[in-house]
């Protein structure tokens, strides 16, 4: 039997699509309109970008996006962060290898910003970030984001993905959006789901059980719990060793590096509770535990090279980095009403995630009496919040409708820390390809905020609804600031509406880039080189130019129409522009020089074991321009088939303004010495995602079966270098992931794969991939794995 070809078979399932979006037209005397798991998302009271009480999807003042739990199950990913990738095209979520241990903290970014430029919430709670800093030279570089992946699929109801700034509705860090995940609140049922997976190419392979139950609390309340454990294989995709600086070594032409997905082994707790004291009062709690152990891979050291001890490993050695990830998080309030007018939310919030570091690999500097493995040290990054919320509809005579008033203030108080690794881990040059905490790098900081907020909305009309929030913050390390917001909604018929915000924003540098120093070996170019990375308030900082964290302040233009022609068609299109001040970035790696190296040395940094040096900075602007397109509908046919497809589109693209000018000690030093060089300035912190992103989902239910299609074309990326003779630009790419369900009673059983057609990027070219080591870009938007396969059994009762 001939095969058909992969490129083929995407062709075909694209026109399969767009056939599919012109058959309403075609058959509408055929069937009818009817409510499906889409269609309740829109129709759905939401509690994202809004305080009133009876605000829906379809209605919002801003863009939004609802996810029901059947759409988050309906891949063979159980990555929270990847499967929001695949149905949102605002959201990227790359799947870098060799980032340092940044493999187990993956980052998603909204609108194409800094994955901590996007504020996380559980049920309307500020999630805590991670501990662990992304250091390495891919998207999110220098960011420290809520890890998504922590809260387990199977606890979720569903998510309100805001697409707008929201800072003087939420504080700091929602200059791009939220992402608020809304936990399921059963008091009955429950499911068990057993997964296995394999990628194509025979390697990691996926282990994975996750169940859900809920419970009645007496009459008037609800414990729900849900968990998920995993066993993941790790995947390798790496090239042959043809380092020049190899020849004649034991390992040129061999394969010796690992490129690819991690292997992990977790397991994920999340429970939601509630109880009724009274018709005026209920108390509840929710929160989660999870713990990830992961091993993900270095360099490969040749075994003629100045970081191995041939007399150990005459054939040279891969470092291997175990990072061992925990994450708490518990809330607890009471909310309800007084004298039947005022909604009240008193509530405590703690959240805490540790990272703990170990590398098996060497310290040269040790000779033969270096240990094999280390205790690296372990980062801790801690949240406490008090919060009150007051809110209550005020009639006012010369208004038509009444004004929804919502005000309330926050104590947020947050602490990190740094443990030392060691002292065998930092001697000297450290533990190869991965240094350990120094004990000068060791210490806790924290700092606390206040905070007041106001927010007012109405309908000035049947067609005219309005908001406007103000937010004041103080925080005790850079001071106050004040955020406001305005956004309108006019709705000419009832198929026709057109919507726009504007609204100023803030994020408070984090207290692990103002604090965060580390020494880890990096692929700067072409070389790999050791780089430290130091607060910008530390001696080696201040000497290369460095000054104190500021705060970093956005404005964001939004104007969009919905579109609902038909009661099971929904179309929103929304244009946007966000300019941000003073970016929060790692400088560019400054490679020390001669001059550099004498300048420290004379002003009394004598322990250099690192060949460049990067700190965190304010140096530049940056403007994003984008649209997003949304379209949702449902159909059911004569024969019974029900259909509901989505297609979603983005374009996004940012570029720096403005650039500081360059420290005169750097210019002094050497003129290769840019503390924001092109890499960073039109890549990292510009267009290294693809501008355009297109997606194509389908559901289709057919009595006891169901085909789930999801089509996404990733536009072309560039891989920008300091030099531009060494950039490369990759080819737009069409992923498509398929599966079907066949329900029998209480069971259900399901197998797909993700990627079937078994798409690769581009490989890189020969400047970027270390001697024809490295086989693919880490800033793939879509990872370099290939096919993924599974089968899945759910008995649900």
């Amino acid at each position: 039997m001939q095969r058909t070809k992969p490129g083929t078979w995407t062709l075909s399932v694209l026109s399969l699509n767009l056939l599919a979006a012109a058959v309403p037209t075609l058959a509408q005397a055929e069937g009818t309109p009817v409510p499906s798991d889409t269609a309740q998302q829109l129709d759905t009271v939401i509690v994202t970008g809004t305080r009133t009480q009876e605000r829906t999807a379809s209605s919002s003042l801003s863009p939004i996006d609802v996810i029901g739990a059947d759409a988050l199950n309906s891949t063979g990913s159980d990555e929270l962060g990847t499967v929001l990738a695949k149905l949102i095209p605002s959201i990227n979520f790359p799947r870098p290898s060799l980032v340092d241990g940044a493999e187990l903290t993956r980052p998603a970014q909204l609108r194409g910003l800094s994955p901590d430029q996007v504020l996380v919430l559980v049920d309307g709670k500020r999630r805590h970030t991670s501990a662990f800093v992304n250091l390495g030279g891919a998207v999110g570089r220098g960011s420290a984001p809520a890890d998504l992946n922590a809260i387990p699929l199977s606890a979720i109801d569903h998510i309100e993905v805001l697409r707008d700034g929201a800072a003087a509705r939420y504080g700091s860090d929602a200059i791009a959006g939220v992402i608020n995940i809304i936990l399921k609140h059963a008091d009955h049922g429950g499911s068990l789901t057993s997964k296995f997976g394999q990628y194509k190419k025979g390697d990691g392979i996926q282990r994975q059980l996750s169940g859900n139950s809920g419970f009645a609390l007496g009459e008037n309340g609800f414990f729900d719990i849900a968990g998920e454990g995993a066993n993941n294989e790790y995947t390798d995709r790496a090239g042959d060793d043809y380092r020049t600086a190899s020849i004649g070594s034991t390992t040129y032409g061999q394969h010796v590096f690992r490129q690819g997905e991690p292997a992990t082994h977790e397991g994920k707790v999340q429970f939601n509770s509630a109880y009724s004291l009274n018709d005026n009062a209920e108390v509840y709690s929710f929160g989660g535990y999870s713990k990830r152990r992961g091993e993900t891979a270095a360099f490969y050291r040749a075994s003629n090279a100045s970081n191995n001890l041939p007399a150990i490993y005459p054939n040279g050695y891969l470092p291997l980095i175990d990072g061992k990830l925990e994450d708490t998080s518990l809330v607890a309030g009471v909310r309800g009403e007084l004298a039947n007018q005022w909604h009240y939310d008193l509530s405590a919030n703690y959240g805490r995630n540790r990272y703990e570091l170990r590398t098996k690999t060497i310290n040269t500097s040790l000779g033969l009496a270096t240990p094999f493995s280390f205790d690296n040290g372990t980062l801790t990054n801690e949240q406490k919040q008090l919060t009150l919320d007051l809110s209550r509809e005020f009639k006012l005579g010369w208004l038509p409708n009444p004004v929804s008033v919502a005000f309330g203030t926050e104590y947020l108080q947050q602490r990190y820390q740094i443990q030392a690794g060691q002292p065998e881990s930092y001697y000297q040059t450290g533990s190869s390809g991965l240094g350990g905490f120094r004990a000068a790098d060791a210490g806790t900081s924290s700092r606390h905020n206040w905070a007041e907020y106001l927010d007012l909305e109405t309908d000035l009309s049947d067609k005219l609804s309005v908001s406007a929030a103000v937010r004041h913050e103080d925080y005790s390390d850079f001071g106050s600031n004040v955020s406001g917001s305005l956004a309108g909604r006019y709705q000419f018929t009832p198929q026709v509406a057109v919507r726009g915000s504007v609204s100023t924003g803030f994020r408070a540098p984090s207290l692990a880039q103002q604090n965060f120093a580390y020494t880890s070996s990096q692929l700067i170019g072409n070389t790999i080189q050791e780089a430290g990375t130091f607060p910008a308030n530390s001696q080696v900082a201040r000497l290369l130019g460095a000054e104190d964290l500021k705060a970093e302040k956005s404005r964001n233009y939004s104007l969009g129409v919905v579109l609902e022609p038909t009661d099971n068609l929904t179309v929103t299109a929304d244009v946007y522009r966000i300019d941000i001040r003073d970016r929060v970035s790692l400088s560019s790696n400054l490679v020390l020089n001669d001059a550099a190296t004498d300048y420290l040395q004379a002003n009394g940094v004598n322990d250099i074991n690192y060949t460049s040096v990067r700190y965190f900075t304010n140096a530049t602007d940056t403007r994003t321009d984008g649209v997003d397109l949304v379209a949702n509908y449902r159909y059911q046919f004569d024969n019974g088939v029900r259909w509901s497809s989505t297609v979603g589109y983005n374009y996004n693209h940012t570029k720096v303004t403005d650039v500081k000018a360059n420290p005169a000690i750097l210019d002094q030093l050497g003129v290769d010495l840019l503390r924001v060089d092109r890499r960073e300035r039109i890549g990292l912190l510009g267009d290294t995602t693809p501008q355009h992103k297109l997606s194509l989902a389908n559901d289709f239910q057919y009595g006891n079966w169901a085909l789930h299609t999801n089509l996404v074309r990733y536009g072309e990326y560039t891989s920008y270098q300091t030099d531009s003779a060494y950039d490369q630009t990759f080819s737009a790419a069409w992923l498509l992931d398929l599966a079907v369900d066949y329900k029998l009673k209480n069971w259900l059983f399901t197998v797909g794969g993700d990627n079937v057609t078994d798409k690769y990027p581009e490989k890189l070219n020969a400047y970027s991939s270390s001697g024809g080591n490295l086989a693919y870009s880490t800033f793939s938007p879509y990872g370099y794995s290939g096919a993924f396969y599974y089968g899945k059994v759910t008995y649900n009762w």
